[in-house]
């Protein structure tokens, strides 16, 4: 009989495997799925999860312009960006986001701000993929579908 180890492994980056997951994220609400990519990123779904290394997956996400928030966050929640000047702090709502040319960077926002920053947390979000439409240019990968919505009863948003 073979004993038990009492070392914990830790998983080296060449000995990773990354996969690749395609969600559709249409009317599912945005911090839900957020956190559900950001782990998925980070390979906290895996058992061989190590901090210090990248071991997460690759996330594509696409209609991420049709996510929806629930209550009143698409009219109260304001994004900020300043321009580096004095005075020149900008706020946007949700909504205007939205409607917006880029609306993806509201899930991209809510994602990146669930990783860690520094020069690992910069890594996993280069494995992000966010597109508006249903196209994307990675077929050739052969991303495994991750239904969200049927998860939870709350991921997505009724009508």
């Amino acid at each position: 009989m073979k004993a038990i180890s009492k070392q914990t492994q830790s998983v080296k980056p060449a000995d990773v495997e990354k996969k690749w997951h395609i969600i559709d994220a249409t009317d599912l609400v945005v911090g839900r799925v957020a956190s559900i990519i950001a782990n998925i990123l980070r390979g906290k779904h895996k058992p061989s999860y190590t901090p210090h290394v990248d071991c997460g997956d690759h996330v594509i996400v696409i209609n991420a312009g049709k996510v929806k928030f629930t209550g009143n966050k698409t009219s109260k929640k304001v994004y900020y960006k300043h321009t580096g000047y004095p005075g020149g702090l900008k706020e946007r709502t949700a909504e205007k986001v939205l409607e917006g040319q880029f609306p993806e960077r509201v899930l991209e926002k809510a994602v990146e701000r669930m990783i860690p920053k520094g020069p690992l947390g910069f890594a996993q979000m280069r494995n992000l993929h966010l597109f508006n439409g249903t196209e994307h240019p990675y077929d050739g990968q052969n991303p495994q579908p991750l239904d969200v919505a049927s998860m939870n009863r709350k991921n997505k948003v009724s009508a």
